[in-house]
């Protein structure tokens, strides 16, 4: 590892002054309402909708995580980032009826679809998963980062970036979060670009280093008998993942909810879509040319969610190592920023307000910055207890996700796509889904406790891709058949909330929100998606 030197320090040091000009400009243009602090005033355009959709996604989990992912043989972990195409049905599907709902939150349109148990208990269910997968793995990611750019120790770097972060995002709400956010998309990706290139001529160019790591290392479809990553169960599992992900999670809808309308909104998911096809060859890439360059005995490292940094403090010469360096920095600080802002909205908007219906404005803003800090404490205690999940930081990441996710993803496909779907059945779902969940975590930690032979050890040690697909299916099934022993939902509940039911007025305002410009570079981003996956099949 080389430090990081004088050039590289005053680099970092203008792009923290850039950003905190920023932050105290949008400080000073705040209102004291919870639609400015939460949905910046839902007042954005699409160019900054999509930054802050990639740059909120791409954190240094995604960084440290895919480029270790591509230094340490889980090549097929690429097909998360792949699916993030999925980003599109957010806008062409599901954002028309988020937004002629005007819900603030993803639990909030759960109680304007079905009833308000289904919205308390998605609002507990998420908080609880911010904490065990974004938090904890920014946090820890961050931590990685931090130690090895400036030779610091990780908890010391883990949580002056969670101070410096949480002080912005607590001051400047949402409005701060999407402006810094733009910023720091177009410093990533410029950084990892320079690092991508840099680092294919230092290893000799593409063929140099398929020659390296042989090119069936490069193959992201294993057979169906594999046991790591059986291909049936990857697609599928991944797809539930990121219809979760991509069109109900808080985190990332917010960011399209703070739009001016469901035209600017669409366009803001099309343009993060056209950003997500840039991660398979800026971040993981770098993690195959890391681990070509230490089998040639030219780098380093011991872990492979240290390739990217190492490889970075290696390559890049003064100044931009720094800028680099501000840029991995900058995706911590986003999908930290980003979560900080999506939990304290849950929490103030769908917890404290319900509870307390008539708290004014500005108590509601100074509860949602509480939250965030209480969550940011929660978050450290539970990076240790990580560690034992997965030894690859992004595999943990989706192995979590894959528990989290069917539940949640059946009850809002179900919701839009089938109005026969009740309170009762969604409200049972999603609680069944919060048992399952737990008790796969738990088997999970404590599976080499249990008997080899017995049922518990079965469910503890079964593929985590495999299982997130059964479950998903499980979860459908309860959901239909939970809804037919109980009254249909009324008509007046559903109108406008599900296909069926949509008003002739609604279906023209959607035809008018898009032109051919939009659908055309959305098949593009299909074609490329395709594309991605046909080259990456190790021949």
């Amino acid at each position: 590892m080389q430090t990081l030197d004088t050039f590289d320090w005053v680099t970092i040091t203008l792009y923290f002054l850039v950003l905190l000009g920023i932050a105290v400009w949008v400080i000073s243009k705040k209102k004291n309402s919870t639609e400015d602090y939460f949905l910046a005033g839902r007042n954005v355009g699409w160019f900054v909708v999509g930054a802050s959709i990639f740059a909120s996604n791409i954190g240094s989990e995604h960084v440290v995580g895919l480029a270790g992912a591509g230094a340490s043989d889980k090549l097929p972990m690429l097909i998360y980032e792949i699916q993030a195409w999925i980003v599109l049905i957010l806008g062409w599907v599901f954002l028309p009826f988020y937004a002629r709902s005007g819900v603030f939150t993803m639990p909030e349109f759960l109680e304007k679809r079905f009833d308000a148990r289904s919205r308390w208990v998605l609002s507990v269910f998420s908080i609880v998963a911010y904490v065990l997968t974004k938090i904890s793995v920014t946090i820890y990611a961050g931590g990685v980062v931090v130690s090895a750019l400036l030779g610091i120790d990780f908890w010391t770097g883990a949580i002056a970036t969670v101070v410096l972060t949480g002080i912005y995002t607590v001051l400047g709400g949402m409005r701060a979060v999407v402006y810094t956010e733009t910023l720091q998309a177009i410093l990533l990706v410029f950084g990892a670009a320079v690092l991508t290139y840099l680092g294919l001529g230092e290893v000799g160019g593409w063929d140099s280093l398929i020659e390296t790591v042989k090119p069936e290392y490069l193959n992201m479809w294993r057979p169906s008998t594999d046991q790591d990553f059986p291909w049936p169960s990857l697609v599928v599992t991944s797809t539930i993942v990121g219809i979760w992900y991509w069109c109900t999670d808080q985190y990332i809808v917010q960011r399209a909810l703070t739009a001016k309308n469901v035209k600017e909104g669409r366009r803001g998911t099309i343009f993060g879509a056209v950003m997500k096809l840039l991660p398979v060859f800026l971040f993981l890439i770098p993690g195959v040319i890391a681990l070509a360059l230490k089998m040639r005995g030219q780098l380093q490292w011991d872990s492979p969610d240290e390739a990217f940094p190492v490889l970075m403090s290696n390559v890049l010469p003064s100044g931009l190592r720094g800028l680099v360096a501000a840029g991995l920095l900058a995706a911590l600080m986003s999908s930290l920023a980003s979560v900080f802002n999506s939990v304290s909205t849950l929490f103030t908007v769908d917890i404290y307000k319900k509870l307390k219906p008539d708290t004014p404005e500005k108590k509601l803003v100074k509860t949602g910055q509480m939250a965030t800090m209480v969550v940011v404490i929660i978050g450290i205690i539970w990076i240790p207890i990580m560690a034992n999940i997965s030894g690859v930081l992004y595999e943990y990441l989706q192995s979590v996700q894959s528990y989290i996710a069917p539940p949640i993803t059946a009850v809002f496909l179900l919701g839009i796509f089938y109005k026969r779907i009740n309170g009762l059945g969604a409200y049972l779902t999603l609680v069944m889904g919060i048992v399952v969940a737990a008790i796969r975590i738990v088997l999970e930690l404590t599976k080499n406790d249990l008997d080899p032979n017995g049922f518990w050890f079965y469910m503890g040690d079964m593929n985590f891709l495999s299982f997130g697909a059964w479950f998903f299916l499980v979860c459908i099934i309860f959901a239909i058949v939970v809804s037919f022993l109980a009254p249909a939902p009324d008509e007046e509940k559903v109108a406008n909330l599900t296909f069926g039911t949509i008003s002739n007025e609604e279906k023209e305002k959607t035809k008018n929100s898009y032109s051919w410009i939009d659908i055309f570079i959305s098949i593009i981003v299909l074609a490329v998606v395709v594309g991605v996956m046909v080259f990456f099949n190790g021949k």
